[in-house]
Formats: C-alpha cells, sequence, structure tokens
C-alpha cells in the first residue's frame, strides 16, 4: 500500500487533483493554436485577450469555462471544445462591477448552441439579479446550425432576457467582426 508520501503530487491527491483542474482550464484558455493563429493573422484578438482588455487588471471570474456540448451528430461528438465557443463571467471596469460574455471565434466560428446559450442566460441573469451592467463582445456565425432547434431556442433565451433587463441594467453589444442571426 502507497504511503501519503509515495503519493504526493499525483492525481490521487488534492494537490494533484487541483494541479489537474488548473491545467484542464490552462488548456481550455490557451484554445486550439492553430485557431488562435488564424485568429491573430486575420488582426483580431481572442475572447480571452478582448476580456482581458475591457475589464480591471486580474477581475475577470470566468462561469463554466470547461462546459461543452453535448449534441451528436454531424460529427459534433468528435469535436467538443471547452467552453464550447463562448467565454463568460464578471469583473469589474474602473471598479464597477460588469457581466460579459464574448464569443470564441476559435470554437465553431463563435456559432451558438445549446450549452454556448446557457452560458449566456446564466451570465444574462446574474447581470440582472445583480443591477450591473452586461456586455456582450459579438463574433460569431449565428447559430450553430448542426444543433437545429435547440440553437434556436437558446436565441429565444437571450432575447426573452434582452427585452426582460430593457431599461433594468444597462446592456452593451459590441460587433467586432461576422455576427450573423442573432448575434
Amino acid at each position: 500500500m502507497p504511503t501519503a508520501q509515495d503519493r504526493a503530487g499525483t492525481a490521487d491527491t488534492v494537490h494533484g487533483r487541483v494541479d489537474a483542474l488548473l491545467a484542464m482550464k490552462d488548456s481550455a484558455r490557451a484554445g486550439d493554436a492553430e485557431a488562435t493563429r488564424r485568429q491573430h493573422a486575420k488582426g483580431k484578438l481572442t475572447a480571452y485577450e478582448r476580456i482581458g482588455l475591457l475589464l480591471d487588471k486580474g477581475s475577470f471570474t470566468e462561469v463554466e469555462g470547461l462546459r461543452r456540448h453535448r449534441a451528436t451528430g454531424f460529427g459534433l461528438e468528435a469535436k467538443k471544445p471547452a467552453g464550447d465557443g463562448v467565454v463568460t463571467g464578471w469583473g469589474t471596469v474602473h471598479g464597477r462591477s460588469v457581466f460579459v460574455y464574448a464569443h470564441d471565434f476559435r470554437a465553431f466560428g463563435g456559432a451558438l448552441g445549446e450549452a454556448h446559450a446557457a452560458k449566456i442566460h446564466k451570465v444574462m441573469d446574474l447581470a440582472e439579479a445583480a443591477g450591473a451592467p452586461l456586455v456582450s463582445l459579438n463574433d460569431g456565425a449565428g447559430a450553430r446550425i448542426q444543433e437545429g432547434v435547440t440553437a434556436l431556442a437558446g436565441y429565444g433565451g437571450i432575447f426573452r432576457r434582452n427585452t426582460r433587463a430593457s431599461g433594468v441594467i444597462p446592456q452593451i453589444s459590441v460587433m467586432l467582426g461576422p455576427c450573423a442571426g442573432g448575434a
């Protein structure tokens, strides 16, 4: 039977599991290296880089950064990027709380699917509950057609929340690339 000392630093320890989680988060933020290169070649920033410029340094707290879609068919079961094409969370701008989401064009061209929409719904609900502004950084291909009506329903949830929050909290949309359909 291995001792605690023998297992130190492995995935079987709390420290090992925390290290594994941090590595997963770092990998998710980095994304696909080739997709990042293509984004930069177009003179565009990644979603994380854009959020980093918007918010006060070190203030960003991400929500569901490891969430993946559950769709099957059309080859989607083989491609499940962490974050599902959108970065969501909150931070501060000049010390004031702000909620934000940014399409990540590196994953599915920033197209919205069910999990992607659920992340946006969550951050929109948090912004409204907190009475804080919501900023959307849009750079996406509209609905992820492979997910069919669930993607379209996701836009319905966003539009419903836009309407409900109208006149309640500031909602700022920034167009930073192609913005098809609901985007």
